[in-house]
Parts: C-alpha cells; sequence; structure tokens
C-alpha cells in the first residue's frame, strides 16, 4: 500500500475495472480521432500524430503510447451516465483529447520541457514555431468537431469548451507568475490560491471532458454540473498527486528526476503546505528556497513540515468531493461506478 494509498482510502473493487474501461473507451474514441486529425494540413497532421504516440518524427507508425486516455474516458462515460449510448460521447471526447494535445503542445515550449513520455516533445523535434502552429491547428478541430454536431447540443458543447478554456488559461497563468513570487512573506503563494490554481490549469478541462459527454447525450443541465464539479475535484487531486510524486517519487516509475520540482523551484502543493505550518522546519525551509539550497535537504524539511501528509490529505479530500458529486447526481449507476473507478485511479499512482 501507497502512502497515497492508505491516506486516501483503502483499495475498493472499483480499482480494478479502470484499466479495462479505459481501454474500452479508446478502443471507442481512436477512430473518430484519427479521423479528426486527419482533416487537418499533412505536416501539422503528422505533428500531432507525433504528439499522440502514432508515429515517429518521420511519420513512420510507431507502437509508443499517447497517455492513458483519461479525458476521453470521461467524456464517453459522461455520455453513459446520461443513459446515453457510449458513442454519443465520442465527438466530446474527441475535442477534449485534442484540446488537451493542444495544451501539452504549448505548455512544454513554456515550462521548456525537452521529453514528455519518453522522448522529445514535439518543440523540439520539429521546432518551435511548428509546434505552435500544430497546437493551434488542434484547438480549431476540436472547435470544430462540437460544431459539427446537431442543435442545440452541439452549440451548448462549443460554448462550455469556450468556458472552460478561459478557466484553463487563468489557471496556467497563476501558475507562470506565482514562479515569481516570494517563498515567504505576504505575497507568498497560500495553499488557497494553489488550489483554484490547479483547479483552472487541470481541473476545467477534466470537468469539462465528463459534462461534454453528457450534454452531447441529453443530460439535464443538472447532472452536467455535478459532472463538471466531480472532475474540476479530480483535477486538484490529480495536480496534487503529481507534486507529490515530482519531489519524493521513484525516478525509475515517474520518469522525472528525483527533487525534480525542488531544483526548478516550483511552488507545488507540498511546499506550499509545509511553508504555512507552524513547524519550525517550515521556517528553515523558507529560508533555505529562498537562497536557493539543496533541493534534497528541502525536500527532507518539506515533509517534516508535514508537506508531504497536507498534500496527500488534500488529495483524499478532493477525492471524496468528486465522489459526493456524482453519488448526489441524477446519473446512470453503472456509469457512475465506472466514473469513480477513474477518479480512484487517477490520483492512485505510485509513490
Amino acid at each position: 500500500m501507497t502512502a497515497l494509498g492508505a491516506t486516501v482510502r483503502e483499495a475498493t473493487p472499483t480499482r480494478s475495472r479502470a484499466p479495462q474501461v479505459l481501454a474500452r473507451c479508446q478502443a471507442l474514441v481512436r477512430p473518430a480521432l484519427v479521423e479528426a486529425v486527419g482533416r487537418s494540413h499533412p505536416w501539422v497532421g503528422e505533428m500531432a500524430g507525433y504528439s499522440f504516440g502514432w508515429c515517429g518524427v518521420d511519420g513512420a507508425p510507431t507502437a509508443g503510447s499517447g497517455g492513458k486516455g483519461l479525458r476521453q474516458a470521461l467524456a464517453v462515460l459522461g455520455a453513459e451516465a446520461a443513459g446515453a449510448p457510449a458513442r454519443a460521447g465520442v465527438p466530446a471526447a474527441v475535442a477534449v483529447e485534442l484540446v488537451h494535445a493542444f495544451s501539452l503542445l504549448h505548455d512544454d515550449i513554456m515550462d521548456g520541457d525537452a521529453t514528455r513520455r519518453g522522448r522529445a516533445t514535439v518543440w523540439k523535434a520539429y521546432g518551435t514555431g511548428p509546434a505552435v502552429l500544430a497546437g493551434d491547428a488542434l484547438f480549431a478541430l476540436a472547435v470544430e468537431t462540437l460544431a459539427l454536431q446537431p442543435p442545440p447540443a452541439g452549440a451548448d458543447a462549443v460554448r462550455l469548451l469556450s468556458g472552460a478554456l478561459g478557466d484553463l488559461v487563468r489557471g496556467q497563468a497563476d501558475d507562470l507568475l506565482f514562479a515569481a513570487r516570494p517563498w515567504s512573506g505576504p505575497q507568498r503563494v497560500r495553499p488557497d490560491a494553489y488550489r483554484a490554481m490547479a483547479e483552472g490549469k487541470t481541473g476545467a478541462l477534466l470537468g469539462c471532458a465528463a459534462a461534454l459527454g453528457a450534454v452531447l447525450g441529453g443530460a439535464s443541465p443538472a447532472a452536467a454540473a455535478a459532472l463538471d464539479r466531480a472532475g474540476r475535484h479530480l483535477g486538484v487531486a490529480f495536480q496534487v498527486v503529481d507534486d507529490v510524486l515530482g519531489i519524493w517519487g521513484d525516478p525509475s516509475v515517474t520518469g522525472k528526476p528525483v527533487h525534480g520540482d525542488l531544483r526548478e523551484r516550483k511552488k507545488t502543493f507540498p511546499v506550499l503546505a509545509a511553508l504555512d505550518s507552524p513547524a519550525p522546519a517550515a521556517r528553515r525551509l523558507a529560508v533555505l528556497l529562498e537562497r536557493g539550497g539543496d533541493p534534497g535537504e528541502a525536500a527532507k524539511l518539506a515533509e517534516a513540515a508535514g508537506g508531504r501528509a497536507a498534500a496527500l490529505a488534500e488529495a483524499g479530500r478532493q477525492v471524496a468531493a468528486a465522489e459526493s458529486a456524482l453519488a448526489n447526481a441524477p446519473l446512470a449507476a453503472g456509469a457512475v461506478r465506472d466514473l469513480c473507478s477513474l477518479v480512484d485511479f487517477a490520483v492512485r499512482r505510485d509513490l
């Protein structure tokens, strides 16, 4: 049992369903996603295929992984939660997968990340300008995919995606601005500000994915809103767990260097929670961070000040809130069960 598993809650039978749920949804969505990418310029399509892990830089097919497909699964399950067949959520799944890929292409450029999923990022492989162009093309395809759906659901879906993208941009902007703020004093970043940032940067698209599928499946506004809330809580939990892994995760499992986030001086939830603590280690941590001290020592101080425990507890609260939103909404029971399995799976990454 990992530290996260012990803190969030004991493993439940729903967890074992998640890989099957993800595989089922990916098999349903993949042909439509390939078709959508095929509507773009061939060069842009190649870069998109590279970003999804479908091909190499030369366009030759590869067996690489394009990720677990969490967002597309949420969209498919959103439609099923509304009582519609899974195929009703496929356009929503395609749209959110395209938007997610677009955001990763631009994020990698902004963050200067040279690798993703074990190989060069698109901007490193093709150049910054082409990567920006590919991201823009994916965004345009996402909007087109939803706009082509019959009214009024198509127009409602475009409005929903537009709102989520606004939240995503605000969250990303806050994340970038956090880097310039001090580690201590009245201008430091507090955990509440982090939660708001994470909800926008990560949670908005997860919530939108589930709600979009529901809208295209004919769900009531209350059902779609509940799915959106659940996804936003999941996004915060996912981001907090990602922060824990970025400091204390096993590099052989995470693919990230040990103490990588501390070395890059990122303002992550465990560190911010530790700095908010009255523990003596919190004051030593603030001094160390202001001086740009050893990341290994910073990790020890953050844990001593309760940052790791606080982050795991926060992830547990967010998971509980997501499951509560699902349980209290007028949704199909089978789809709720599968959605809960994905919530559990998404935050139970090995620490």
